[in-house]
């Protein structure tokens, strides 16, 4: 506004906008909640339940070790979650960075409410992002007296909606774009599942018309008490903060949650999908929760709890993906399976090094065709062709395949798909499966964990689930003749080798604004 149309004696705007923001912020503030520290159970504690009883029982002949599965097919992933819960006695921790409202998430929280309502002491950590529209929900669980429910890195303004979210977000964005993406489930502190599945349908082959291929690691043994404690970390750090104090509900909100929660699986009990969640559980209930336990050596990794608030990209050795790199050294053979895979030119250079030297490396990714976030392929598509010249193997999901279900993938038929998993495996004895995507956003901006196994049987199941996603049934294998890329699969039996990448104008559209943009950095 020109000086001389400004009011005579009129305050500035620029004087205002502090008041003003003082004045939201303050209308906006959380309400007072207590905030206890807790922690895990002792390990007399966990001896004393059902799960402790049958996990160290489970490991008495491999003292210091840790019993390792891969959880792949969504169904199972769901059962077992669902029977963790079922068998707890003491302590259920979960730790998401987003929460669905479909029939998986339903049937998960009247589960976790009838575990607080038998005693169970649950505690339910979901980054504020995940809790954006939902706060009323995560309120009433919250109001039971055994669930506590906490929000990571909050705002306390613009909750409601995704849109009045992003837009309170811009002025704070520099450390606002940092969330916590760590996922963990962990029952009496005896058993674990760690790895790339949140709460919602399309994570549990339940997805229209979408759903994710994923992979969980389920564990017991001494790398258990290392989780717990990355939990507890989280769970106790100031940006873990109660959702009471941003969302107010009456102390008896959870029974009327409960009852709508029943209500809406009453609807739903004779659908397919909530027909065959009943037989694998029960399967699952009568026979061994997961079909085989492959024993070894297993860490746990995990960023600093503070990191979605630090100022500036860390120091890698400061990271949970600098910790990673520094204890995997190939000899042989590196496969890299990897949801959003923007390897940057310096990671780019460290792979072609690798395949340069002998090393046999592979990389699984998602098709433009396939992926759920196109402007993050565009990051990646630049590097493709380097990679290529110097012998790095890239495959690319597709979206449709015709495979049938209980593939190795998890993939659910001929459905659209795409690939979620964040997964590694180094030589015939080295497995690495996460919450942490191939990215910057995965090493410098969120916090992420996993677990690294050492383990030939279960290197070896990941292997071949990495040979099934790399089939040309189920992934295009992008090739590189006289200069142009292709993309390779099998159709009708036949090889088809297409010049031009798979994938719509509208998907097409955003690879490009990616790249026009230089969003590389940040995704």
């Amino acid at each position: 506004m020109p000086e001389a149309s400004r009011p005579a004696g009129g305050p500035r705007l620029s004087q205002l906008a502090p008041l003003l923001a003082l004045l939201l912020l303050a209308g906006c503030a959380g309400a007072p909640v207590v905030r206890e520290h807790t922690t895990a159970l002792p390990p007399w504690e966990v001896a004393e339940t059902r799960l402790g009883g049958w996990a160290a029982e489970q490991a008495e002949a491999h003292p210091g070790q840790s019993g390792l599965a891969l959880l792949a097919n969504g169904l199972d992933a769901f059962a077992v979650r669902g029977l963790l819960t079922a068998r707890a006695e003491r302590r259920l921790d979960i730790q998401t960075y987003l929460m669905g409202d479909g029939l998986t998430t339903w049937v998960l929280l009247a589960r976790v409410l009838d575990a607080a309502e038998r005693g169970v002491e649950v505690r339910l950590l979901i980054d504020d992002i995940g809790a954006v529209g939902q706060g009323q929900r995560l309120a009433a669980l919250d109001s039971h007296p055994n669930l506590q429910v906490r929000v990571y890195h909050p705002l306390p303004v613009g909750r409601a909606h995704l849109a009045t979210r992003v837009l309170a977000t811009i002025p704070v964005l520099p450390r606002h774009h940092r969330r916590m993406h760590n996922k963990l489930w962990i029952a009496d502190n005896a058993l674990a599942i760690a790895g790339g599945r949140n709460l919602g349908d399309e994570y549990y082959s339940a997805g229209e018309p979408r759903n994710f291929a994923d992979l969980d690691l389920l564990a017991l043994g001494a790398v258990v008490e290392p989780l717990s404690m990355s939990f507890d970390l989280y769970w106790n750090h100031g940006l873990a903060q109660p959702v009471g104090r941003y969302h107010r509900v009456d102390a008896d909100a959870w029974r009327v949650l409960r009852d709508e929660l029943a209500t809406r699986l009453d609807e739903e009990s004779d659908s397919d999908y909530f027909q065959a969640l009943r037989e694998r559980h029960e399967e699952r209930d009568r026979q061994r929760l997961v079909d085989a336990l492959h024993w070894g050596q297993a860490e746990a990794l995990w960023d600093p709890p503070g990191k979605p608030a630090w100022r500036g990209r860390p120091a890698l050795a400061e990271t949970m993906a600098g910790q990673l790199w520094a204890r995997v050294v190939p000899e042989a053979r590196l496969s890299l399976v990897s949801a959003y895979f923007v390897p940057t030119a310096e990671g780019s250079r460290v792979l072609q090094g690798l395949a340069e030297s002998g090393i046999a490396v592979e990389v699984v990714t998602n098709s433009l065709e396939a992926t759920d976030v196109a402007v993050v392929h565009g990051a990646y598509m630049p590097h493709r062709r380097a990679l290529l010249e110097s012998g790095v193997a890239l495959f690319e999901l597709r979206a449709e395949h015709a495979i049938g279900e209980g593939v190795a993938m998890g993939m659910p038929g001929t459905s659209a798909s795409a690939l979620h998993i964040k997964a590694l495996a180094v030589d015939d004895d080295i497995v690495f499966v996460g919450s942490a995507n191939a990215d910057p956003r995965s090493v410098w901006w969120n916090s992420e964990l996993g677990v690294l196994a050492e383990s030939e049987g279960l290197a070896r199941e990941f292997r071949e689930l990495v040979e099934e996603g790399a089939s040309p049934e189920m992934s295009y294998r992008v090739t590189l003749d006289e200069g142009r890329l292709g993309w390779e699969m099998h159709h009708d039996d036949e090889t088809v080798r297409l010049a031009r990448e798979p994938g719509g104008l509208w998907r097409h559209t955003n690879a490009w604004l990616s790249r026009l943009l230089r969003l590389e950095r940040w995704l």
